[in-house]
């Protein structure tokens, strides 16, 4: 799932195969907002920062006409050889007008660094009365794991704040931008949601928090994530040795204006 190609969001690189091994949780978790969209047979559905396509792919069985759209080339390709109709776009340059009953977006919108052109774009995509479900990374999401990040480039003398990626607002905020291009909100709100991981933390390090990580040179980005995981082993990882993210997602349904 991703957003625009710049600043921090320029280092992140989308692979399929490490995304389904390290965060293929990310769909499944996802599941809710089938309940709020509910597609019906028939409705042409935009799915914006598709990725490889698995939740695309459930809303196509529910009968929609779907199109999923993603900036990384490699998801896109994913998606297509699921049989997806996927193309590769940039959230932020959406190029649809007025053709879609309904716009849905699952841990995407957090990637997209210029939220207003993203909303801009959805509305204009829709049709009148359309709906815009979506969940994205809210206010508080993954503040550990960003600490833990930020304590680490320090550390090393480097300022990690150009490599910050990430866009999570609190739903007041996102509700007004909403409501300024002529969407309703019916509910919007934060859902705190520690999420268990398939594996250690490196992994879900080496799949989002790219960025952070080529600051430093190749050869030191394993002791990078290394320090950065006993860092948050404390708070992170059970004595099991389960670890999660501090997850808190921001999950909205809004309605253009007919």
């Amino acid at each position: 799932m991703t957003g625009q190609e710049q600043d921090g969001a320029a280092a992140q690189h989308w692979d399929p195969r490490r995304y389904n091994k390290n965060a293929g949780f990310v769909a499944e978790l996802g599941a809710p907002l089938l309940d709020l969209l509910q597609p019906r047979a028939g409705e042409r559905i935009l799915d914006l920062g598709c990725g490889e396509g698995a939740l695309t792919a459930r809303v196509a069985a529910a009968g929609a006409a779907v199109v999923g759209v993603d900036a990384s080339p490699d998801q896109i390709a994913a998606a297509k050889a699921r049989g997806l109709d996927a193309r590769v776009m940039s959230g932020e340059a959406l190029t649809f007008a007025h053709e879609f009953e309904a716009v849905l977006s699952n841990a995407a919108l957090h990637w997209m660094l210029d939220p207003d052109a993203v909303l801009r774009g959805v509305a204009r995509a829709l049709k009148p009365g359309g709906r815009f479900v979506a969940e994205m990374g809210g206010a508080g999401n993954v503040a550990m794991i960003t600490a833990a990040l930020f304590a680490a480039l320090e550390a090393r003398g480097l300022d990690p704040n150009g490599a910050y990626p990430w866009y999570f607002p609190t739903p007041e905020a996102y509700q007004a931008k909403l409501e300024a291009v002529g969407f309703a909100v019916d509910s919007i709100a934060l859902i705190p949601r520690p999420t268990p991981l398939p594996g250690a933390i490196g992994g879900w390090l080496e799949t989002f928090a790219e960025s952070f990580l080529k600051q430093v040179p190749a050869g030191e980005q394993r002791g990078l994530i290394d320090e950065v995981a006993e860092r948050l082993r404390p708070d992170l990882c059970d004595a099991e040795g389960n670890w999660s993210a501090d997850y808190v997602r921001l999950r909205f349904m809004a309605r253009l204006a007919a």
